[in-house]
């Protein structure tokens, strides 16, 4: 269904680090709790389920895609803020969104 570019405008997606990874063992589906610096807007978290193709140690100073205006979503005892985009591949593993280069935490996505 196509929408309009106003209704595009209302999403707002940032650019921002990860900064801390935790892992999630109370998540129904394998996932890691992460920690992203957003810059003006501050730092949010993530449940993200990113298992399959990440290592945990691996991930803080990636730079990722995320919409930041969602309202927070309890995820067993994690209170998730952001929505980290991915691309699904085949097999339904996630590959991370991010900058092809460093930008500032926070700069929006248009």
């Amino acid at each position: 269904m196509p929408i309009s570019w106003d209704d595009f405008e209302k999403i707002d997606m940032r650019a921002g680090t990860i900064t801390e990874v935790k892992d999630f063992p109370k998540a129904k589906k394998p996932a890691y709790q992460l920690t992203i610096d957003f810059g003006e807007i501050g730092i949010k978290k993530s449940s993200a389920q990113i298992t399959n193709l990440y290592q945990k140690e691996t991930l803080p100073g990636m730079q990722v895609v995320a919409v930041v205006n969602f309202p927070p979503k309890q995820i067993a005892d994690f209170l998730s803020e952001c929505l980290v985009l991915g691309v699904y591949t085949d097999k339904k593993e996630v590959v991370l969104l991010g900058p092809e280069r460093k930008v500032e935490n926070g700069w929006r996505i248009g």
